[in-house]
């Protein structure tokens, strides 16, 4: 069946599931803290932060402080909580890590060679992930493998929904105009991708550390390089 879009998630798909939670989500825990000490009264970051405490302390947000929310972020960061205020304020963090130098996005090594060729080939690219549209970009921005950011058309991050959730498909299949049939998503979570599959997309799963069957009426690879999207 004809392929024109590609989404793709990140974590176990494009890049490494121990980049993410060994060297990203320790660098934003150890940071968290100064990072909130030093930017909590600019707007964006302040903004975030009573949408925050007015979510998990309706009518005590005066008697909230800082250290309250550091708190609370710590142990959200801990559980890997899915919350978008947590997600944009890990992303701010990082940019400031990946703009001092301390961070480079890791991707698969054969990714970046990949995609540059479903580009060359009229595919259009998106990305599908939990972390936040600001940390998309600074991971595929700052890549070991340089800029990949001119290859990515969209990013989708929970503003749209859950990644489990057949809605959240939907609406990125509004967002981005190709007909469900024409876009295959592509995961390492099979969750995810029945959801998308319920809403008409076509998918592959990836088991990037061994060899393993697919856990669903899928596809299943270990690299991109085995993934062939039709394009007749």
């Amino acid at each position: 069946m004809k392929v024109d879009y590609v989404l793709m998630d990140i974590e176990g798909t494009t890049s490494s599931l121990t980049f993410v939670h060994q060297v990203l989500f320790p660098y934003s825990l150890e940071r968290m803290g100064a990072f909130l000490a030093a930017k909590g009264t600019e707007p964006q970051v302040s903004g975030l932060l009573e949408q925050l405490k007015a979510e998990v302390w309706p009518g005590q947000e005066t008697q909230k402080n800082l250290t309250d929310l550091e708190k609370l972020l710590a142990e959200w960061a801990k559980a890997d909580k899915k919350h978008p205020v947590l997600k944009a304020l890990q992303g701010l963090v990082w940019e400031e890590g990946y703009k001092q130098g301390h961070l480079k996005g890791h991707v698969y090594p054969e990714v970046p060679g990949v995609l540059e060729g479903w580009k060359k080939e009229g595919l259009q690219l998106g990305i599908y992930s939990s972390g936040s549209v600001l940390a998309q970009k600074l991971l595929f921005g700052h890549s070991l493998a340089g800029d990949l950011t001119p290859l990515l058309s969209h990013h989708f991050d929970t503003a749209v929904g859950g990644k489990r959730e057949v809605t959240s498909y939907q609406k990125i299949i509004e967002e981005i105009g190709f007909p469900a049939p024409q876009v295959l998503f592509l995961s390492d979570t099979k969750e995810e991708l029945a959801a998308a599959q319920k809403a008409g997309f076509q998918v592959t799963q990836l088991f990037r550390t061994s060899p393993a069957q697919p856990e669903g009426p899928w596809p299943g690879v270990q690299e991109f390089g085995q993934i062939s999207p039709s394009r007749s």
